[in-house]
């Protein structure tokens, strides 16, 4: 799948792109980064993301060289050099969006001064649809050996570019034959998934584990929220073990390029019925809704 990079202001093909090997995303994964996409050819929930994106270059003391309003144009001038958003030929077409900050380049050394300038990377590709049949039959998922980061080794509130910990459970689902993998804290508890947010459903309320647990605060399981007030659908977090995941009547993971996409088994054990449920195709109707809806107005959102 073609895509279109800006490195720093400068478009090309990603044939041509090019970082220096001495910038120190590349050599100590010292950068953050956001993966969004657009509905109707628009960006979707831009300023949200942009906010996240502060928050994790906050905690890692990285300056965003960028206003919203200039990375917003950054953003929207890549979507176009590509040829798709909402003014491309032929209709709106939409896009995967991945805007990365890194430390910039700099000497073999840990010293912040050394990198006096961050790196903005802003890669565009048409966006890769999940199949409909995954949504009307649901996915498997397994219950991986790999621990989630410890809060106090590597905080998982801030979206590093550094996603070996993530890397290495999404492998062992991958050998397991699984299309995700769900990850544990260090006390056992539900984490989230290794590319996504993780809900349970029980009784009729959409549970997804609290941030206490050491996990991402997804945009997306954030938005789902709202989405289930607006429905009459309890969604809330709570601390949640295997015993309420493999108990649970469904499940479902949520992330921005898979929106709200059935669990109907892990590993070997079925979920509920064996099928996506009535509330995980609610949740899902209701969010597609509300994208479509907030995606009908301006190109771009109003910087933040």
């Amino acid at each position: 799948m073609k895509a279109t990079v800006n490195v720093n202001g400068r478009v090309s093909d990603a044939d041509h792109a090019v970082i220096p090997v001495f910038d120190h995303g590349f050599l100590y994964g010292e950068g953050i980064y956001e993966t969004l996409r657009t509905y109707n050819g628009r960006p979707f929930l831009f300023d949200r993301h942009l906010a996240r994106l502060r928050a994790s270059a906050g905690m890692l003391r990285l300056e965003v060289p960028l206003s919203d309003a200039e990375l917003a144009g950054r953003v929207d001038e890549t979507i176009r050099a590509a040829g798709l958003g909402a003014d491309a030929a032929g209709g709106p077409r939409d896009a995967y969006i991945r805007i990365l900050v890194t430390r910039g380049v700099g000497d073999l050394t840990y010293d912040l001064s050394a990198c006096p300038t961050p790196s903005v990377v802003v890669i565009i590709k048409p966006f890769p649809v999940t199949p409909a049949a995954l949504f009307e039959q649901g996915v498997r998922v397994a219950l991986v050996s790999v621990l989630r980061n410890h809060p106090g080794s590597l905080n998982p509130l801030i979206k590093s570019n550094n996603l070996l910990n993530n890397a290495l459970a999404m492998q062992e689902a991958y050998r397991r034959g699984a299309f995700e993998g769900v990850m544990r804290n260090y006390r056992g508890e539900l984490a989230e998934c290794t590319q996504s947010n993780l809900f349970i459903v029980r009784d009729g309320a959409a549970l997804t584990p609290s941030l206490e647990s050491g996990l991402l605060a997804g945009i997306t399981r954030q938005f789902l929220f709202e989405v289930g007030r607006e429905a009459g659908i309890d969604v809330r977090g709570e601390v949640l073990r295997e015993a309420d995941l493999l108990g649970a009547d469904e499940a479902f993971l949520t992330s921005t390029t898979r929106e709200v996409l059935p669990i109907v088994q892990v590993d070997d054990h079925p979920i509920g019925t064996g099928r996506p449920g009535p509330v995980s195709k609610r949740l899902l109707a209701a969010f597609r809704q509300k994208a479509d809806a907030l995606t009908l107005g301006p190109a771009m959102p109003s910087p933040r």
